[in-house]
């Protein structure tokens, strides 16, 4: 499981790149302040996610559409308990989504490209209160394609220009990282 030290870590490692984002991680520090067991989705003050942006060697971002959200998004994830590092967390939530291999991935980053966090509304159906995400999102790059959808949660998937990832961080940070490795 990943332990709060290594969630910890990589969000310092994340603001000493991005030292404008301390206000928005604040809710995380505050988080592992608290010892919230940010590894496990039943922690509803808020817990920790990680997510996949793959580009393409045209720099066309992968995009899945969601079958329970029916939105665009890019591949990524709850933490399991058998994950030990955010990055291979990203990258066992873009094998299972989209069955693109992890050998056949390359990180272009060591820290996360983007962290967010963001509010999830509450679930009656699931037994859920509203509560935060915190996205820790990795920059991979791969000269494959999707190789199987996981039909429970993925009905499509496309690739776009890195434009179309949502404005503010994320999409600056991507295009920065893209711009830098041409």
């Amino acid at each position: 499981m990943i332990s709060n030290a290594h969630i910890r870590e990589t969000a310092e490692a994340y603001l000493r790149e991005h030292p404008e984002a301390s206000d928005e991680l604040a809710p995380l520090f505050g988080l592992l302040g608290q010892d919230a067991q940010l590894a496990s989705r039943k922690e509803f003050r808020g817990h920790v996610t990680a997510g996949a942006i793959l580009a393409d060697a045209e720099g066309r971002i992968l995009f899945i559409e969601h079958v329970a959200l029916g939105r665009w998004l890019t591949p990524g994830g709850h933490l399991e308990n058998e994950d030990e590092e955010l990055m291979q967390a990203a990258l066992r939530e873009l094998a299972e989504e989209t069955g693109i291999r992890q050998q056949d991935v390359v990180p272009l980053l060591e820290v996360p490209v983007h962290i967010d966090v963001h509010t999830i509304p509450d679930s009656p159906v699931k037994g859920e209160p509203e509560h935060e995400h915190i996205d820790f999102r990795f920059l991979f790059t791969t000269g494959v394609d999707v190789a199987q959808l996981q039909a429970e949660e993925v009905s499509g998937f496309a690739w776009f220009e890195a434009d179309l990832l949502s404005r503010g961080g994320l999409q600056e940070n991507v295009q920065r990282a893209l711009k830098d490795r041409a």
